[in-house]
């Protein structure tokens, strides 16, 4: 009879041998549903089921449910393996199937709390509120002393709207466990639910003055006020619960949440200030705050009022990790980062468990052309997630721009192997790789990863323009590389760089007068290697018949300090070498 009300609610489609125990005959073998387990079955399912557990000790969740579902396979009433398989398809987000598995766990062994505790967690998860309205009595009938299964059971019929259950089980928690300040609130909650908040406002002005010390009481009135329409009421309400307790980190966000409503903003920003000084308020909260300021950074006020409570979390919390790595983010947004850097680097002394802030500290490190301390990183944090294409890919620049261009397409390619789905992450890694296997003379290799760059991207004008640069050097599809590198000025127009690549492949094309114009173009920007373009600029003037400036260009260019490998030649020889 116990059992009853859980067979009307939970229909099994199986027959009544499964809800039994398992049971052995004389000679020592186990009896189950049609089939009978021998002294060697017995013996595979316990082997079974331990290699499972240590499996999930691992943390191999894969092989750990093999393991079970073979359990189950020679002994499909195995409550245990049930379990255990449902916990790890509910940690997978799989709750149909973990909800299949521990309700017949329940069914062959209705009498273990953890396995209806694992059944209302699904419920919970899942919001099938009224499923889990039984499973808590059930809880409460098999651990009667735990206060917490009733207490779920009436917020369970709360929100199921059901005011009068939610009273009565409120009611049995003061018979069985006695009156408390959580009963009162809860309580409370009835009322407001009720829409009886003139009474309810009534109840927590009487308690505030009978218990003057109890802030949670003066909170929860400026929500009932809030709610009726009355914010500067519930502000005054919160004045006075400040005046008991100035530092008080939950009042002080009340009010900073007022104040925001009003666009009270100084307001706001002064208790949250008083509030991120209270160590004990939980930091989450805390990176939630700071990280909401984040869509407002357009906003000078906005990115300072972020920044002074970062700061503040950061001495408040010196152990944790999560303030060090906000702290970071914010600094990052607003374009400080050499700032941004050191508090990632102090998140990760904490803590160097988080894949973000390392992918973050390389991509800062990377922008600011620090490749060998790149590399150094990049390495560590491979070490710890070697399954991100984006370490490989900001390594790989590493070992690249540190001209190590062997070691960069090694790791870039370790990057392809994950297939990462991230456009933009394999943008990157075919670009790179175009640009080291042409170092490396791999042509035919080179021209694969830029076309393979182009695919995701025809109008990445960073590709387009080495690409072409590249095909013209080796004097190859000349064509295509004139196309290529005019487009790349379509879309990134007045880039120095690209004008002097466009002009050298006029130059190879013989089209020497288009050619002057264009490095003259490029000459007159901020271009990235002067020396190159004015090598150049003296090449396309020797073809002009320019000779005695030709050389002066040149000259110019080895004053850079760089240049071809043929510069000293030609100004040796006063002329052009191929």
């Amino acid at each position: 009879m116990k059992k009853a009300a859980f067979i009307f609610i939970f229909t099994i489609c199986a027959s009544t041998l499964l809800a039994q125990k398992n049971k052995q005959n004389k000679d020592g073998a186990v009896i189950v549903v049609g089939k009978v387990l021998n002294q060697r079955d017995s013996l595979q399912v316990k082997d079974l089921f331990f290699e499972g557990l240590h499996e999930k000790i691992v943390m191999n969740y894969f092989e750990a449910a093999l393991n079970f579902e073979k359990v189950l396979d020679v002994d499909p009433t195995n409550d245990a393996a049930m379990y255990e398989l449902a916990n790890i398809k509910f940690d997978q987000n799989n709750t149909a199937e973990a909800e299949g598995l521990i309700r017949n766990a329940v069914t062959v062994n209705p009498d273990n709390e953890w396995y209806w505790v694992l059944l209302s967690d699904i419920y919970k998860k899942t919001n099938k509120i009224a499923q889990l309205v039984p499973v808590l009595e059930e809880l409460s009938k098999i651990a009667p002393e735990k206060e917490a299964y009733y207490y779920d059971k009436a917020n369970a019929f709360l929100i199921l709207r059901k005011v009068d259950d939610a009273a009565s089980a409120y009611n049995e928690i003061e018979k069985k466990f006695g009156p408390s300040d959580d009963l009162t609130s809860a309580r409370q909650r009835i009322l407001m639910q009720q829409g009886k908040s003139e009474r309810l406002e009534e109840e927590l002005r009487d308690q505030i003055a009978s218990k003057p010390e109890e802030l949670r009481n003066y909170i929860y009135l400026s929500e009932v006020l809030t709610k009726s329409g009355d914010r500067e009421k519930a502000i005054e309400v919160l004045i006075k619960a400040k005046s008991v307790s100035p530092s008080n980190a939950m009042v002080r966000l009340a009010l900073a949440d007022h104040y925001k409503a009003l666009k009270q903003y100084e307001n706001t920003f002064i208790e949250l200030k008083v509030a991120f000084a209270d160590p004990n308020l939980d930091i989450d909260e805390k990176v939630r705050i700071v990280l909401s300021f984040f869509p407002m950074f357009a906003e000078m006020k906005a990115r300072a009022y972020a920044n002074e409570l970062a700061s503040i979390m950061v001495k408040v919390h010196p152990d944790e990790a999560k303030a060090f790595a906000v702290q970071g983010d914010v600094l990052f947004q607003e374009r400080k980062y050499e700032q941004a850097q050191e508090s990632y680097k102090k998140a990760l002394a904490i803590n160097d468990q988080v894949y973000q802030i390392w992918e973050q500290l390389l991509r800062i490190e990377v922008s600011r052309g620090e490749f060998q301390q790149a590399i150094a990183d990049g390495n560590k944090a491979l070490n710890i997630f070697p399954n991100q294409a984006a370490l490989y890919l900001y390594t790989g620049i590493g070992y690249a721009q540190t001209r190590n261009h062997e070691k960069a397409a090694s790791i870039l390619k370790s990057a392809l192997d994950l297939e990462s789905e991230d456009k933009e992450v394999l943008l990157q890694i075919y670009s790179t790789l175009g640009d080291s296997y042409n170092a490396l003379k791999r042509f035919k290799e080179s021209d694969q990863a830029y076309n393979k760059a182009l695919e995701l991207d025809s109008r990445n004008s960073y590709v387009l323009n080495n690409y072409a640069y590249y095909l013209s050097l080796r004097g190859e599809n000349l064509e295509e590389a004139e196309k290529m590198s005019k487009r790349s000025l379509e879309i990134d127009p007045d880039n120095a760089s690209s004008e002097d690549t466009y002009a050298w492949i006029l130059f190879r094309l013989k089209r020497y007068a288009d050619a002057k114009m264009w490095i003259e173009k490029s000459l007159q920007g901020k271009p990235a290697n002067n020396a190159t373009q004015q090598e150049h600029y003296g090449d396309i003037l020797y073809f002009l018949g320019e000779k005695e400036k030709a050389l002066e260009q040149w000259q110019k260019a080895k004053a850079q300090g760089s240049g071809s490998e043929k510069l000293d030649k030609k100004i040796n020889e006063k002329k052009y070498i191929d």
